[in-house]
């Protein structure tokens, strides 16, 4: 199931989808991540510097799991990301 796969490759779920083996997944998951964190440190680089390289790579993280972006491209994220942090402040 597609929903399957979107689930795994963002770091919503660790069940490999079926038909899938885990090596490959894997590297989904982590092209993904990367980038997203590519794309969003590059709008962003001040934010990574003040959060530091752990804080930064959990908040991508939880933004990759928990955004549900529809773009097919990864510059659209800015958006997106701008979103998550308003959301985030919230709580």
């Amino acid at each position: 199931m597609l929903e399957d796969f979107y689930l795994y490759v963002r770091g919503a779920s660790d069940v490999i989808p079926a038909g899938y083996q885990e090596p490959g997944m894997r590297a989904y998951r982590h092209l993904v991540l990367l980038g997203a964190t590519q794309m969003i440190e590059a709008q962003f680089p001040q934010l990574r510097e003040q959060l530091g390289e752990s804080a930064w790579k959990t908040l991508i993280e939880t933004f990759v799991r928990q955004s549900a972006w529809t773009s097919h491209f990864y510059g659209d994220l800015k958006d997106e990301f701008l979103a998550f942090l308003e959301r985030e402040s919230q709580r």
